[in-house]
């Protein structure tokens, strides 16, 4: 929770120091949040290789339980393809492709405002740290309302690593290895849905 208070903040920041012109920025020509997300996406990728024991526990998963991020991806796309049909003023497309971010903020936010524009980056910034902040405050009232997975389902790429600890505290040690394979599962899915969304 502390951690996601801290993104808050760091966002507001932003945005003030944006509007007064504090700091000089040249927009025309800037990659600065490509290359950002570059480090970002390089620094996952040495985790998940620099840990082996995270390969070892895929292979003790139940075959069953191994449908729960392909459930997540379906259902979260479903929901926003529906709510794409409500809003007046946004696509199809473009809602799917907010929903795609499944709580990785600073992965699908930066993509969408390569892709699309900042306005709808902040949107996607913006819903996908509500989803993360749901899962860490919530995840016990998920569990008992929704059942064990509910908790795992809502926090979507983030279960490998920030919501992981609020997950096993409501749903017990033996879901650990279910929520790091859940996170990782559709982590890897975000900047391919995201991009291709982000094209239609």
């Amino acid at each position: 929770m502390r951690d996601s208070l801290i993104i808050i903040a760091f966002f507001i920041a932003g945005i003030i120091l944006g509007v007064t012109g504090f700091l000089p920025f040249d927009k025309a020509g800037s990659d600065i949040a490509m290359y950002a997300l570059y480090a970002l996406i390089f620094s996952v990728g040495f985790s998940v290789g620099n840990n082996p024991d995270i390969l070892r526990s895929f292979r003790r998963l139940n075959p069953r339980l191994a449908l729960l991020p392909v459930m997540t991806v379906l259902g979260t796309l479903a929901a926003s393809s529906l709510l794409g049909l409500l809003l007046p003023h946004r696509t199809v497309s473009e809602t799917m492709a907010v929903a795609s971010g499944f709580a990785y903020y600073s992965l699908s936010s930066v993509l969408i405002t390569e892709y699309i524009g900042p306005e709808l980056g902040t949107v996607a910034l913006i819903s996908n740290i509500v989803r993360e902040f749901i899962t860490l405050v919530a995840a016990p009232l998920l569990v008992r309302w929704f059942g064990t997975l509910a908790a795992i389902a809502s926090g979507g790429a983030t279960t490998m690593d920030v919501t992981l600890p609020a997950i096993v505290r409501a749903t017990g040690e033996k879901y650990a290895v279910l929520s790091m394979y859940h996170g990782f599962v559709v982590d890897f899915t975000v900047p391919f849905l995201v991009t291709f969304f982000c094209s239609l």
